[in-house]
């Protein structure tokens, strides 16, 4: 808890401060674009045995398609900021089974996932803003919203949830003509894990939404 407490104070002290100090050193140029790809959720188990009770539960993810919208600018030639409306879909797979004495229960549910994600980023590069290859690493916080779907008609609601996110990525722009860049990324986005929370018994690990992404910028 204590180290993703610290990435996040690091991520949020860079997010404010570097931008000021670099903005009075060069022009600003500012970039909108478009990226698409796969979007891989993390799993999760839980086990729990005593004299009485043995439980098991586990989800699996399937990969699913993710969109990413941005808005940044070029602050200096290695400093950059900018802005992400993100979503993804990912269909899972829950199961449950319980023995207690004689008493045994299995359980097998499918479910369809939504992520809808705002999040900052500053994004640092290796290279000056006029080389043609710019790789370059990124963090960020943010805001998830989290929908699950059952496709059985289950007793228990659907549940709709908000949680606090953190991203790190790496990435590389390439140019190909007149403000023209193609960009590719890989993203971590890390938050608390709705999905666990429906297991029974429940799962205790982090989500992590890992999105191999490409696509397309215009600087104007």
């Amino acid at each position: 808890m204590s180290s993703d407490l610290a990435r996040v104070l690091v991520c949020t002290l860079l997010i404010w401060r570097v931008p000021a100090i670099c903005s009075a050193q060069q022009e600003i140029e500012v970039y909108a674009g478009g990226l698409v790809g796969v979007a891989t959720l993390s799993a999760d188990a839980r086990s729990v045995v005593s004299e009485r009770e043995f439980a098991v539960s586990l989800y699996e993810p399937q990969n699913g398609l993710a969109v990413n919208l941005l808005l940044g600018a070029h602050l200096h030639d290695y400093v950059t900021i900018q802005g992400n409306y993100i979503w993804n879909r990912n269909d899972l797979m829950l199961v449950s089974t319980q023995t207690s004495g004689a008493t045994q229960s299995f359980s097998q549910e499918f479910r369809e996932s939504t992520h809808h994600m705002v999040i900052g980023d500053l994004l640092v590069y290796f290279r000056p803003r006029g080389d043609r290859i710019r790789p370059y690493l990124s963090g960020g916080l943010g805001v998830m919203r989290f929908r699950s779907e059952s496709d059985a008609d289950l007793p228990r609601l659907d549940p709709t949830e908000v949680r606090a996110t953190l991203r790190v990525a790496v990435g590389m722009d390439v140019k190909v003509g007149d403000g023209w860049s193609i960009r590719y990324s890989f993203s971590e986005n890390l938050s608390g894990n709705p999905i666990s929370d429906l297991l029974v018994p429940p799962g205790k690990r982090s989500l992590a939404n890992f999105q191999n992404l490409v696509g397309g910028l215009w600087s104007f």
